[in-house]
């Protein structure tokens, strides 16, 4: 059986005809840059959280870096986050000589751990980034409680959970400044790299608008030291198609998940993820912990069947951060999940008959 590990063929083939007639368009109206594609795209994305501000950017790596930038992090400011999530996280506040300052994370969400983020906080603290990890929201309502009471600033990392919900509303509208990825294997993406922030404070937002295209306000008039971080008419014409569709991709997704899940609970050496009652996952990855990972990988390889490990080493033991003078033992419940977490096929074309091939050679 051929099981894709994300199935981007079947979901093209699905939308072929709208998306071909969208890329035709823009090619036709020799608009690649901003333009009404990206507007229409901003306008439907802050429909579709809430947020009174939307705007598309280059990537979630950028949305990051464009969010840290919005609040003026200076060098030797200090930013709390996880140390379970991908580089783009830390590196982005690495890149502003900031320091990233982790936070271990909780063993059932493998969410940073808000029981732990008031230890860390010094004078030198300015926000907390955490991270929406594998498409569930963190426990927002307790960080925001926490940032409040210390007049910081929350930057959601919503990279893997755009389209999942939080006590009744949508990640990346959940604190002042939410930030998500449309790389091509997120829940929603595009065909190349791509991102979005969404902010609930004016000024910010005024500021982040104009940092991602080269600190413009008018044309020619410089207010900041800004980037290119510009999402192309190309890409928000093929995210306006699959925004259409995206609805019905999350109960999709929300459908398999809790079916791995049930089909998992009675096997042996395996962990199903644990999503909270008050709260969804889009599963942006469907990640399991193993009691032997490598023997695991290799019998469902050897069926045929994609796998892949999100994330292996914590940011805290990776060599571009050791500077920082973490070690083994720091971190320990993000140290333990990175020995045992594996990612099985996940995509909301994955078929009844491939996820039951999956779990049946699991159980074998």
């Amino acid at each position: 059986m051929n099981i894709p590990f994300i199935d981007l063929k079947s979901q093209y083939h699905a939308y072929k005809n709208e998306i071909n007639k969208e890329i035709l368009e823009v090619l036709e109206s020799a608009q690649f840059i901003m333009g009404p594609q990206v507007q229409k795209l901003e306008e439907s994305l802050a429909s579709h959280t809430g947020s009174p501000h939307a705007y598309a950017c280059s990537s979630g790596t950028d949305a990051l870096l464009l969010a840290l930038m919005a609040i003026d992090i200076q060098p030797d400011d200090e930013v709390i986050t996880t140390p379970f999530t991908f580089i783009a996280t830390a590196e982005t506040i690495a890149l502003l000589k900031a320091k990233p300052v982790f936070v271990d994370i909780d063993k059932d969400t493998y969410n940073i751990d808000p029981k732990l983020i008031e230890a860390k906080i010094t004078s030198k603290t300015k926000a907390i980034m955490p991270v929406s990890l594998y498409g569930q929201p963190a426990d927002m309502d307790e960080i925001n409680a926490i940032a409040k009471k210390h007049n910081l600033i929350v930057i959601e990392d919503g990279c893997q959970s755009f389209g999942s919900a939080y006590r009744g509303k949508k990640s990346c509208n959940l604190s002042t400044i939410g930030c998500t990825s449309f790389f091509p294997s997120k829940p929603l993406g595009c065909y190349g790299d791509g991102g979005a922030i969404f902010c609930n404070d004016d000024a910010i937002a005024q500021k982040i608008k104009s940092l991602l295209n080269h600190g413009q306000g008018k044309r020619y008039e410089h207010k900041y030291i800004g980037i290119n971080g510009r999402l192309d008419a190309l890409q928000a014409a093929i995210l306006n198609v699959k925004l259409k569709h995206f609805d019905d991709e999350i109960i999709k997704r929300i459908e398999i998940g809790n079916r791995y899940c049930e089909l998992l609970s009675d096997a042996k050496g395996v962990k199903a993820p644990t999503v909270l009652d008050d709260r969804t996952s889009v599963f942006a990855q469907f990640s399991i912990l193993c009691e032997d990972r490598e023997a695991l990988m290799k019998k469902l390889n050897d069926a045929g069947i994609p796998t892949a490990v999100h994330y292996p080493i914590p940011l805290h033991l990776q060599e571009a951060l050791q500077y920082l003078g973490h070690k083994n033992g720091d971190f320990p419940i993000s140290e333990k999940v990175g020995l045992s977490i594996m990612s099985l096929p996940m995509s909301p074309f994955l078929t009844h008959e491939q996820q039951d091939f999956i779990v049946n050679v699991i159980k074998e």
